[in-house]
């Protein structure tokens, strides 16, 4: 039976992260992955790079994130397809004390963020329909990457660092042992593990149930539509909180669509991954009512996806059994979080005394505490 320091559950991009950050401070380790990297949600994520966030360390952390975005050939090897667009945040008057509240502490955690009241906003935007804005914030250095590569670059980086890739396994079993946890795959192999991380997505509720921790996650499908530009002028990226989804560019030719509110629930083993003509529709009339003249730019097509989503949308990371811990309930919003995410993650999975403790917050029994975390904005939790 070969033996590793740490196990780590899904090559997503939050396993493929924390792996690359343990196995660059020497640990053994083995990454399990039934398809191949990033081959569930992670490959369909929409890939957007902001630190527009309410939660103090998870702004720190995609902060974090997109500065590894800015030189990940040099960390990794790979272009990670990094493309700094800033981003709009449309908030509607409710919100404005709160945002204004944000703001200031984005700026003194270095994420750059203008604010805009709704005059100064259509001068600036006059593509805009100004209808229900109360405040608009912009996020100077946000952006989008290519979720595939990102994701191959951690994992590549993490196997030329010494890790084990398994690729096309499935894990069937964990159970506890003298030396910490026996996993064994779908063909019978048992792998001796010191430690095990479940990052495993909409799948790591059921593994983790398998060491006795109920995790109180969902899963649900979310879907993402694409448009050519057409005969419309490109529009910059933007988070429509009134409208209710959220817009960036792909490429030079395409823009996507996605909603920014809960969705319903899905089996991860058995979901349409297509999206509807109905719910492309829903969201060309929201990006319409808000952009006018995106009614010349045409339907590309589109796809859905899975969240694993939390009770209060914000992540779950800790030790949930004697040597097992997961990174799940990231709720939509994982990706932009994992490339320096993962550093925080590796420091919990090796104990290292470095280890943030704002990371507690995040502890995956808090909800029987009592103790949910805020996140986003009234419906749009989302933003985190």
């Amino acid at each position: 039976m070969e033996t590793f320091d740490v196990g780590v559950i899904g090559a997503g991009v939050h396993g493929a992260s924390a792996a690359f950050h343990l196995a660059s401070r020497g640990s053994n380790v083995v990454i399990f992955e039934r398809w191949t990297p990033a081959g569930g949600p992670t490959g369909r994520s929409s890939a957007v790079c902001r630190a527009y966030y309410t939660n103090t360390f998870l702004a720190t952390a995609a902060r974090d994130s997109i500065a590894m975005m800015g030189r990940f050939r040099e960390l990794t090897g790979v272009d990670a397809g990094f493309r700094r667009t800033g981003m709009l945040f449309l908030h509607p008057p409710d919100d404005v004390n709160e945002v204004e509240v944000s703001a200031e502490r984005l700026n003194q955690l270095g994420v750059v963020t203008a604010l805009y009241d709704p005059g100064r906003f259509v001068q600036e935007y006059p593509e805009f329909n100004r209808d229900g804005i109360g405040v608009a914030a912009l996020e100077r250095d946000a952006g989008y990457a290519d979720p595939h590569a990102t994701t191959e670059g951690l994992f590549r980086g993490a196997v030329e660092l010494g890790a084990v890739g398994r690729i096309g396994v499935r894990v069937v079993t964990l159970e506890p042992s003298e030396r910490g946890v026996i996993v064994t795959s779908g063909d019978g192999t048992q792998t001796s593990c010191g430690r095990v991380l479940i990052a495993a997505g909409p799948w790591t509720r059921p593994l983790a149930a398998q060491v006795g921790a109920d995790l109180p996650l969902t899963v649900e499908r979310h879907v993402v539509a694409t448009f050519r530009w057409a005969g419309a002028e490109p529009t910059p990226a933007h988070g429509d909180l009134i409208g209710g989804y959220y817009f960036r560019p792909e490429g030079e030719d395409l823009y996507l669509v996605g909603p920014v509110h809960p969705a319903p629930q899905a089996d991860p083993d058995d979901f349409d991954q297509e999206i509807r003509e109905d719910e492309v529709r829903r969201l060309a009339d929201a990006v319409v009512r808000r952009v006018p003249h995106l009614d010349r730019s045409e339907v590309q097509g589109g796809w859905a996806s899975l969240y694993d989503v939390s009770p209060d949308w914000q992540p779950v990371i800790g030790e949930v059994a004697p040597n097992v811990f997961v990174d799940a309930g990231t709720s939509g919003h994982g990706f932009k979080l994992a490339p320096a995410l993962g550093k925080h993650v590796a420091d919990l999975v090796s104990r290292s005394p470095e280890l943030d403790p704002r990371l507690g917050d995040f502890d995956p029994f808090r909800f029987s505490r009592g103790s949910a975390l805020p996140a986003g904005y009234r419906g749009a939790r989302i933003l985190g």
